[in-house]
């Protein structure tokens, strides 16, 4: 798809598994598409959740392996937990089917979604989770995180750039932002799909108040429904990705030739 569309790169980020990447690689491979490896860490903070990008991670990292597999195992445990929630509301969907529909990955809230629209009690995903496995719905179930900081970590001990993600939903980001460049912090997602005009400029002000590298995403699910941009949807300048292979270099991080 994303070769289709013309794009030069995308970077593969799923939540707590980097299952993905390999095969995408694979399949980018004869199309002249480049593939960054990459993950996404969702953490929580006092007031807030926030999810760190790790861009140009070592895949055979131990550590950052290790941690994702606890990361697996909590976000089954709370799938499962969801759905007995919901067969408590009378929506009757199995468990089997939502570990099929993960296709052997990491299993979230967006395989719940299908198995409820297969089964006929949504008409599409947004009412999943605004109805009831969005925060405060009925069938929502806390998970285990961990914290930013240690996130940031994981990241670079696998060899990575840390990045914030879509960072208007990590609380105060003007507070948030210099903790974390303390930390190891390395980027600022200032061109997140669904962020205007005036949020990105504002965000890449912080970036570069902070010395952090200016990036941007999609945050391209897979799924229908108009609340979702589309792959490449986020229109990020080519000097994001020029920017961050560049430090990459810079710290002695293997990249792949994107020149």
């Amino acid at each position: 798809m994303a070769s289709g569309l013309g794009l030069s790169a995308i970077a593969v980020c799923d939540h707590d598994t980097t299952a993905s990447v390999g095969p995408a690689m694979a399949a980018a491979a004869s199309t002249g598409l480049k593939v960054i490896p990459g993950v996404e860490l969702s953490t929580t903070a006092p007031g807030a959740e926030v999810h760190m990008l790790g861009y140009f991670i070592r895949l055979d990292d131990p550590g950052l392996n290790a941690a994702l597999e606890d990361l697996r195992d909590s976000r089954e445990e709370r799938a499962r937990s969801m759905v007995k929630k919901l067969d408590s509301l009378g929506i009757r969907i199995e468990w089997q089917r939502v570990r099929d529909l993960a296709e052997g990955a990491s299993v979230g809230r967006p395989h719940i979604a299908r198995a409820m629209l297969e089964k006929g009690y949504i008409t599409d995903f947004k009412e999943a989770f605004d109805r009831y496995i969005g925060s405060g719905g009925p069938a929502y179930v806390e998970r285990f995180k961990i914290t930013p900081e240690d996130a940031i970590s994981l990241v670079l001990k696998a060899g990575g750039l840390p990045v914030l993600a879509h960072p208007l939903t990590a609380g105060q980001p003007d507070e948030v932002v210099p903790r974390l460049k303390g930390a190891g912090l390395a980027g600022l997602e200032v061109y997140a799909g669904n962020y205007s005009q005036e949020d990105r400029a504002a965000l890449a002000r912080l970036a570069e108040k902070n010395g952090l590298v200016a990036t941007g995403g999609s945050d391209f699910h897979g799924l229908d429904g108009a609340d979702h941009t589309p792959l490449g949807g986020a229109n990020v300048p080519a000097v994001c990705l020029k920017n961050l292979i560049a430090l990459a270099r810079q710290r002695g991080i293997k990249t792949i030739d994107f020149d």
